[in-house]
């Protein structure tokens, strides 16, 4: 079995606290499309993206593509990514988008994430489409020169079987309860490089 989901792949339950004060499970997320992508408060390559993200949100979230994030960081790893963090952040940026949190990093390790930030685009069926990075430049917007992410969401909502549907998702890595800040399973090296 591979370290991260492959395409083809049913959608992992989750259930998970939100920022909002709410519990959601993956099947209180209904359109027709569905985007899971991990994330954190802390990352640079997060920060660098998230407006980009938004971006992304705002133009397909009308077109029936509903988009949720997961931290999974241990805040015993990295305190920036605590679940107050959470709130903190989006109290000051409004994203518009539901914020899980997976304390246990259970979610994380059913899905294979490897970095933050690492998407997962499902279809109506939930199975697995897409999964990899949403541009080729997350840390830096102005180097940006490929939305795959967009281009992947594009093709299937026009019945078009996805052109790339897997790239190399660029990050940091997910932060792993009492492993050093930079620790990545073994199986997983071989997936992506490491940034930061």
């Amino acid at each position: 079995m591979a370290y991260t989901l492959e395409t083809g792949e049913k959608a992992p339950y989750f259930k998970l606290e939100a920022t909002d004060g709410n519990t959601y499970s993956i099947d209180d997320f209904r359109a027709d499309v569905l985007v899971v992508f991990f994330t954190c408060n802390h990352c640079p390559y997060v920060i660098g993206s998230d407006e980009v993200t938004r971006a992304t949100v705002e133009k397909f979230s009308v077109r029936g593509v509903d988009f949720v994030a997961i931290n999974s960081n241990s805040p015993n790893t990295y305190p920036a990514d605590s679940f107050d963090g959470m709130l903190k952040r989006m109290s000051e940026y409004k994203f518009p988008w539901k914020y899980l949190y997976d304390p246990s990093q259970d979610i994380a390790r059913t899905y294979g994430a490897l970095v933050t930030p690492h998407f997962y685009v499902f279809d109506k069926d939930r199975m697995l489409v897409y999964t990899g990075r949403a541009t080729d430049s997350p840390r830096d917007a102005a180097g940006i020169t490929e939305h795959s992410l967009e281009i992947a969401l594009e093709e299937h909502l026009a019945g078009k079987v996805i052109s790339k549907p897997r790239t190399n998702p660029q990050g940091c890595n997910i932060k792993w309860d009492g492993k050093p800040a930079h620790w990545m399973p073994d199986e997983a090296r071989d997936l992506v490089s490491l940034n930061n």
